[in-house]
């Protein structure tokens, strides 16, 4: 069994709330698996701060309901206790296009919190925020509760209760329903968590944050009904089993099996790491370690030049734009990246790991930053955010796709390239219609893919298999 802490909208605090239950059962001495429903990094990253151990993510557009399953069976067989963080509100997803689309109840909810808890077959936690709210509480929980029956709402959080007057309102109006309450959080001034553009501070940048976990983990000895919630929470017995087709393909999983592992031997890859690039699936770095690579982790920011002996570098995204004063001070480090580049080293770079190979990052404020340089434009910051699911249909051969391919990836960023490649490599679509959102991706050497598309390669070991695959042959001297 696990639990799933879900929200009736996005912001009422569920990664507080999620949060708070893991640093109060981490304080007692026991092993907790997080899961993250959706496409975020920020989430995963308190998450394992607080509990030690890679959050997974489970999102069924980046890769599918049977990997998800696989994934949550895995990991959760292997902890005490497990807990789900769920995405925006319960039931907020989107219409899969066919052939993946089914009756859900009129609700197009694919990939949403409660597609998750249907998924794998588990108890939700409803957070509600009672900041503005008394009575109405009820025909809210009502709402939810009766909406899906096939979603199983095993209690509520009062979240931001003022007083004790405003508790027993709420707790009036709830009574009829008979539905458990199973935390009460009050309004907590000295218990934020600092935000910016693309959500949350991660956590590296924030050096008070084992205080916060403190006051957290003593918040949540007090506020939760822990005779309600040990037995949701605590993993009895085996999970359900593997299906046939995930066991195959499930990073993490010992006995994965893809044509060609380690038959090239051991394959040095340099993994930017630091407060600049840090968005990375846990599974994507499973599945490169799985099929041979050594993953050497270092720093564009602090680090002269590339480690020793790579064969391959990734870049994954983050907040290039924040740090772009500090990434244009390490000359070397971006001197040697161009070097390796145009000597034909295998290069993936996801968002901001493209932004940091263009000739110069443009920042809130307006001043340009000198980048790598690789790339024949400049990534400028703006106000209007892209965000959503791609189709990406690949228009040319590139170093991880031929042409004609189809990926799912996940774009959210704030900044635009003021000039795109006359041959792309992507047309890309929502993932729910026919709507094209244009052309997208860089691959201006066979050896380089660049692309504001993050993809989960889960479903897809192809991908880093072939990765590695140019990363063995290839000679830097």
């Amino acid at each position: 069994m696990a639990l799933v802490i879900a929200g009736e909208r996005s912001g009422v605090g569920k990664t507080t709330v999620t949060l708070t239950l893991l640093a109060s059962l981490c304080q007692r001495g026991v092993q907790v698996q997080s899961f993250k429903v959706g496409p975020d990094y920020i989430d995963p990253m308190f998450h394992q701060h607080v509990t030690g151990l890679a959050c997974r993510n489970l999102d069924c557009v980046l890769t599918s309901e049977a990997y998800v399953q696989g994934c949550f069976s895995y990991h959760a067989s292997i902890s005490e206790y497990s807990l789900v963080e769920g995405v925006m509100g319960l039931f907020d997803g989107v219409s899969p296009p066919q052939p993946l689309s089914e009756v859900r109840g009129g609700a197009n909810d694919f990939a949403s919190t409660a597609h998750i808890a249907r998924l794998l077959d588990l108890p939700v936690v409803l957070v509600l925020d009672c900041s503005r709210l008394s009575g109405s509480v009820a025909a809210i929980a009502h709402g939810y509760c009766s909406f899906d029956k096939r979603v199983k709402i095993a209690g509520v959080v009062l979240n931001r209760v003022g007083s004790d007057r405003h508790l027993t309102l709420l707790k009036d109006a709830l009574e009829p329903l008979q539905l458990p309450i199973v935390g009460v959080l009050r309004r907590e001034e000295n218990i934020t968590i600092p935000d910016r553009h693309l959500g949350l501070v991660p956590t590296a940048e924030l050096p008070q944050l084992r205080a916060l976990i403190d006051r957290l983990a003593h918040l949540g000895d007090t506020c939760f009904d822990w005779e309600r919630l040990l037995p949701l929470l605590q993993v009895s017995g085996k999970t359900p089993p593997l299906t046939k087709g995930s066991q195959q393909r499930r990073a993490g999983v010992p006995s994965v099996e893809v044509t060609g592992v380690r038959g090239w031997g051991e394959v040095r890859i340099a993994i930017a790491r630091d407060h600049a690039f840090n968005f990375y699936y846990q599974d994507n770095l499973d599945l490169l370690q799985q099929l041979g690579a050594e993953l050497v982790f270092w720093s564009p920011l602090e680090d002269v030049g590339l480690p020793e002996n790579v064969q391959g570098m990734y870049f994954g995204g983050g907040f290039p734009e924040v740090f772009a004063q500090q990434l244009a001070q390490n000359s070397s480090a971006r001197s040697a990246v161009k070097t390796a580049i145009l000597s034909g080293m295998p290069t993936i770079a996801e968002c901001g790991g493209l932004m940091y190979l263009c000739e110069q990052i443009v920042d809130f404020e307006g001043k340009s930053w000198s980048m790598v340089g690789v790339l024949p434009t400049t990534a400028e910051m703006g106000g209007r955010l892209t965000l959503g699911y791609r189709r990406g249909v690949a228009l040319q051969d590139s170093l991880v796709v031929r042409a004609g391919t189809t990926v799912y990836g996940h774009e959210f960023h704030r900044s635009r390239l003021i000039s795109t490649p006359s041959t792309p490599l992507f047309q890309t679509y929502r993932f729910d219609c026919e709507e094209s959102t244009g052309y997208e991706g860089w691959n201006l050497l066979p050896s380089l893919h660049a692309s504001y598309i993050h993809q989960h390669w889960g479903e897809s070991p192809e991908i880093p298999q072939g990765f590695l695959e140019q990363c063995s042959v290839f000679k830097f001297t």
